[in-house]
């Protein structure tokens, strides 16, 4: 397998945040032609924008969270070589478990569903991190 097709993962994931932000961009100037807005406030106040907007700008905070962790697991792993299919099938459910979370984030907002993909992501980032430590550990014995 090649060593830098562990990059797709990466770039999709980085893809979700340029459509976010997109989708912030759109739904603020909706927003502001609607009048839903507290213009003397906004550039200061997160309350000052509707709750649309809030949802979408919380989701892309949440991008550099759990995600920054995921791009230093993956660049360690690419780094020591270690990419075979299974790092590769946990990266790609690592950027599928944001994808889903994104779009709960920025729908229902529903806090149960959220937490447990959260959750999941958690799970596979430890998972990626077992990855290295196990091929350290190999390397060395």
């Amino acid at each position: 397998m090649q060593n830098n097709l562990i990059f797709l993962p990466v770039l999709v994931n980085i893809a979700i945040v340029f459509v976010l932000y997109i989708r912030l961009a759109k739904t603020k100037a909706q927003a502001i032609k609607e009048g839903q807005v507290d213009q003397a406030r906004r550039a200061l106040h997160d309350d000052a924008w509707p709750d649309s907007v809030r949802k979408i700008n919380n989701c892309i905070r949440n991008q550099f969270e759990l995600p920054v962790l995921f791009y230093v697991l993956i660049f360690i792993l690419w780094a020591m070589g270690f990419t075979n299919i299974y790092v590769q099938l946990v990266a790609w459910a690592f950027v599928f478990s944001r994808i889903v979370h994104a779009v709960i984030h920025t729908g229902s907002n529903y806090v149960p569903h959220r937490k447990k993909v959260f959750t999941l992501g958690c799970i596979l980032l430890i998972l990626l991190t077992s990855f290295i430590f196990g091929s350290i550990l190999f390397q060395a014995f």
